[in-house]
């Protein structure tokens, strides 16, 4: 049985490396008992402004056999999407996740391939895929499998990759081996505590997702408060502040998905450019980009705020 396990732990690492995972770790299906009260604290604290969907399915986002019936193996998996250019400096700004094709759609294809495949090799084994869809600690789960600490500014952090990649999960009823934890490396540093535009991190490892620049260009629907105008450091999809400040994305390396390239016209479009964005622009340039998500009046709404 433990030879079993040995091979297929060992099978399916080096499928998701040839799939291009950045990395792929391995923890026991079991109830986060760490994550319960931080998620439980973070909620009565209403750190989730309007984002009222992480109110629901309390349980499920912290026992991963709520969501696969029988599962034993949380597989989680890295993928890398730092750009090789960025936008011109002289521009409203958009984060570097979203440059591309929606992840959503990259990484699922991904992840089905890589049940297919533990299917085909392995046999009978039931699962499900998950790419920030559903209910499910993405971060929580990485720790756990060893593939880097929570920094700070809430994200996940590596000693040799930093922080620029999505996080994915396979819950599967297939005993594997288990990764563990790696340690904390922030130490003393708070760059990114520091760098915050509109000081989300209210204190280390904790985020006021209701103050954060992502939150206001993506998930609020209704007028961004005015007591933010000004701070937005350019931002109109999301934000990178905490993590461009971070010293470990020193060693972020460019990603080799070609889905993830930008639109040609993305990296040179000027302030001026954004402001005149006409609806037929933004369909052709962001197609099939994560910024569809909020929509083109949504777009113009946060450029306009900072005008």
């Amino acid at each position: 049985m433990i030879e079993a396990k040995s091979k297929y732990t060992k099978l399916i690492k080096t499928e998701a490396k040839r799939l291009g995972f950045l990395s792929c770790g391995i923890s026991k299906a079991e109830f986060l008992e760490e994550e319960a009260p931080r998620l439980e604290k973070w909620l009565n604290q209403n750190k989730h402004g309007d984002m009222r969907y992480m109110e629901n399915h309390f349980d499920k986002r912290l026992d991963p056999t709520k969501l696969v019936e029988d599962s034993k193996s949380v597989v989680s998996l890295l993928l890398n999407y730092f750009p090789s250019e960025v936008q011109n400096s002289e521009s409203y700004k958009i984060s570097k996740y979203a440059y591309g094709t929606d992840y959503h759609f990259v990484i699922k294809d991904k992840l089905k391939s890589l049940l297919h495949f533990i299917k085909e090799e392995i046999g009978e084994v039931s699962g499900r895929a998950f790419v920030d869809s559903a209910p499910v600690l993405d971060k929580a789960w990485a720790a756990k499998s060893g593939l880097g600490w929570i920094g700070k500014h809430s994200n996940l952090l590596t000693q040799q990759v930093g922080s620029f990649y999505f996080i994915a999960e396979l819950i599967i009823d297939l005993e594997l081996e288990y990764d563990t934890p790696v340690t904390d490396h922030c130490g003393t540093c708070t760059a990114c505590i520091d760098a915050c535009p509109t000081e989300a991190i209210t204190e280390p490892y904790v985020v006021d997702g209701s103050k954060c620049i992502s939150y206001f260009t993506i998930e609020l629907k209704e007028n961004i408060p005015s007591e933010f105008k000004g701070k937005f450091d350019d931002w109109i999809f999301g934000c990178d502040v905490c993590q461009d400040v971070c010293p470990w994305n020193r060693f972020s390396k460019a990603h080799s998905e070609p889905l993830f390239n930008p639109h040609p016209e993305l990296l040179s479009m000027s302030k001026k450019d954004w402001e005149e964005i006409t609806e037929e622009t933004f369909r052709k340039v962001f197609k099939k980009s994560a910024v569809k998500r909020t929509k083109y009046s949504g777009l113009k709404r946060n450029i306009e705020f900072l005008q």
